[in-house]
């Protein structure tokens, strides 16, 4: 009998080579939108009557978001923080282009960073659709931006060793390594779901 030749294990994708456009691309439109946003805040602030580009309908509206308690969680305006923290992530994508090679403890720091900024960004969701009752488009983005790097930084920190796991732990692993943009897209769906749902009494009319 003949042998049947085996079919290689297909190999998984390393993300050494993409981080750094993941980081510079995600940094870039997240600054845009924090800067959009910013810009609105204190348009807003210097006017109370002045309406965004953004008031799309009552559901997408930054005016309703930015008026609310929740636009200034620490005291200033949120948007200064993504203005602050996605030019690190522009910066750090360009230098390691540039083929430096940055310490295992800037990569645990980095994925630290952006860990707060996903909790944050959840919770600022939470307020944004189950308190304020509205959406801001602006917002919006930055919260895909931020759940996009956290999720390549990590997968990038377990496969260079950054983060060390146990061995037993690295099926799991290599199955979100496999299958790291199906589980991204499940992600944004679960929050835009969860945005239709609330918000069905608006958006069902139209269906």
């Amino acid at each position: 009998m003949a042998n049947i030749p085996q079919t290689p294990p297909k190999q998984l994708p390393t993300f050494s080579k993409v981080l750094p456009y993941i980081l510079i691309i995600a940094g870039a439109l997240g600054l845009l939108f924090a800067f959009l946003l910013m810009y609105d805040s204190i348009k807003i602030y210097i006017n109370p009557h002045y309406l965004p580009n953004c008031n799309l309908n009552p559901v997408l509206n930054c005016g309703t978001v930015i008026n609310s308690k929740e636009a200034d969680v620490f005291g200033f305006s949120n948007p200064l923080i993504g203005v602050a923290a996605f030019p690190v992530l522009i910066t750090t994508g360009v230098i390691v282009l540039s083929g430096v090679k940055l310490k295992r403890w800037f990569w645990l720091a980095l994925d630290a960073g952006s860990f707060v900024g996903v909790i944050f960004m959840h919770y600022l969701f939470i307020e944004s659709v189950y308190r304020i009752h509205a959406v801001c488009p602006y917002c919006f983005g930055t919260w895909i931006m931020t759940i996009t790097t956290f999720w390549y930084l990590t997968l990038y920190n377990i496969q260079n060793r950054n983060i060390k796991l146990s061995k037993k732990y690295k099926p799991v692993t290599d199955f979100f390594v496999r299958h790291h943009v199906d589980w991204l897209i499940l992600w944004f769906l679960i929050i835009i779901g969860l945005i239709l749902k609330h918000f069905w009494y608006y958006y069902g009319h139209y269906i």
